[in-house]
């Protein structure tokens, strides 16, 4: 098989204030003619920013990207794309949308037309070239997107979430539609990269997953999936699968956990993320795993909440970070702690969660040492705010302060002022905080 697009030692940063964030880090990748790729990651990891390197739409900070050998200096001519949003221009009919990719390739009005029908007519839009997106179901105006894309005959289709913004049936029934059009080779390109956010979804159409990490990101697995097309969900091959990919994404890297108050200034060291989860819903995860007998299979857990990888893995990544759970072979089980949490009291429940925060999550710490040897005993959000975004960027700097202040108020560690927007200390002591 061909190789058509090689990633050699990709690397993107943006310069934030006087910081560079670091978002994509030393990937490599290669993708074949004939191959579905599906890339998983957290979300904020960098898979939106790795296709549009792919497309020629970002140039990367560092390292060379390679289609059919060559290197990539503009916009990448073998692709076509299909966003998460429909991106259809309300003022143009279906055929006049497609056709706007193919307006770049300088072909004739009459051979844009007839690429353009064809195209209508493998994504099950036959009929409706000269209706208005308005007019349209979500499922039809995302056929349209599908439409343009392949129109141009790409080599390559890359699809960033194309099936998100859908209700579940009329998703399904998309995905189910363009899986028969690939495995019955009628889609006129030669690889699929899907970047999506749920694990199902990629056993169920790709053929590869690639798995990338949190901030920054890098790949820590590329998966063959060798199961035969169609594949049934609830196959035990499948489930498998499925477990085995949870159970990448859900492995922890080494982290430092401090136990004391004596941590160094706000300035001094980076912070460390903190999943972006409020309280009540590590609350409301470990009462369900309480009432499931303290233990549970995440694929099966996620199922049931109908929860996405996105949406879920950070839950279990908190509870776990704060000691109340534990992750082992793609289950998650309640702790000791856990246990305790899940019986307790709801004043109970405070304190345990203070003490677990305070003893596993340094941000915490630090943020409480600064305002304990502030004279006002207050610090500024805008202050705390300003040094998160010189390492995270503006959007993650606000979930996780948000996140921080969260889990400080539902622990009575520290409390906020809506009004002048200043951190501070409830009524407690370093002292106490240590032990």
């Amino acid at each position: 098989m061909d190789t058509l697009i090689e990633l050699e030692n990709i690397s993107q940063r943006y310069e934030v204030g006087d910081r560079e964030v670091t978002v994509l880090d030393n990937i490599n990748l290669t993708v074949k003619e004939g191959e579905f790729v599906g890339i998983l990651g957290p979300s904020g990891s960098g898979k939106s920013t790795l296709l549009r390197i792919m497309a020629g739409l970002v140039k990367p900070t560092a390292g060379i990207v390679r289609y059919r050998g060559q290197p990539l200096t503009g916009v990448n001519p073998g692709i076509g794309f299909v966003f998460q949003t429909f991106a259809l221009f309300p003022w143009l009919t279906v055929l006049e949308n497609v056709e706007l990719g193919l307006k770049q390739k300088g072909l004739d009005p009459a051979e844009r037309r007839q690429r353009a029908l064809a195209a209508i007519d493998v994504v099950g839009l036959d009929g409706f070239e000269n209706a208005y997106p308005k007019e349209l179901s979500g499922g039809m105006r995302q056929r349209v997107g599908f439409g343009r894309a392949l129109a141009v005959e790409p080599d390559i289709l890359l699809m960033d979430e194309p099936f998100s913004a859908l209700d579940v049936l009329t998703a399904e029934n998309l995905r189910r539609d363009f899986l028969e059009l690939w495995l019955e080779k009628k889609l006129p390109t030669k690889a699929v990269i899907l970047v999506t956010h749920g694990i199902e979804e990629l056993v169920y159409m790709a053929d590869r997953a690639v798995v990338l990490s949190g901030h920054p990101a890098h790949i820590v697995a590329d998966v063959n999936i060798n199961l035969p097309h169609w594949r049934d969900k609830e196959d035990p091959g499948f489930m498998t699968q499925v477990d085995a990919l949870y159970r990448i994404l859900t492995k922890k890297e080494p982290a430092t956990v401090t136990a004391g108050p004596r941590i160094a200034p706000l300035d001094d060291k980076k912070f460390a993320l903190v999943p972006a989860v409020r309280a009540g819903a590590m609350t409301g995860l470990i009462e369900l795993l309480e009432d499931a007998g303290g233990r549970a299979d995440l694929y099966r857990l996620a199922d049931n909440l109908i929860l996405d990888v996105e949406d879920f893995l950070p839950i279990v990544q908190a509870v776990e970070l704060l000691g109340f759970a534990h992750v082992d072979a793609g289950d998650i089980e309640l702790t000791a702690t856990g246990n305790a949490f899940a019986q307790a009291s709801v004043l109970e429940r405070k304190d345990i969660f203070r003490k677990q925060v305070l003893k596993r999550v340094p941000a915490m710490q630090r943020i409480i040492h600064v305002i304990a040897t502030k004279s006002n005993k207050q610090l500024p959000r805008e202050f705390l705010l300003d040094i998160l975004e010189r390492q995270f960027g503006p959007k993650e700097a606000t979930r996780q302060l948000e996140t921080l202040i969260d889990w400080g108020r539902y622990a009575e560690v520290l409390g906020y002022d809506e009004y002048t927007h200043n951190l501070f200390l409830e009524e407690f002591s370093l002292d106490e905080a240590a032990r």
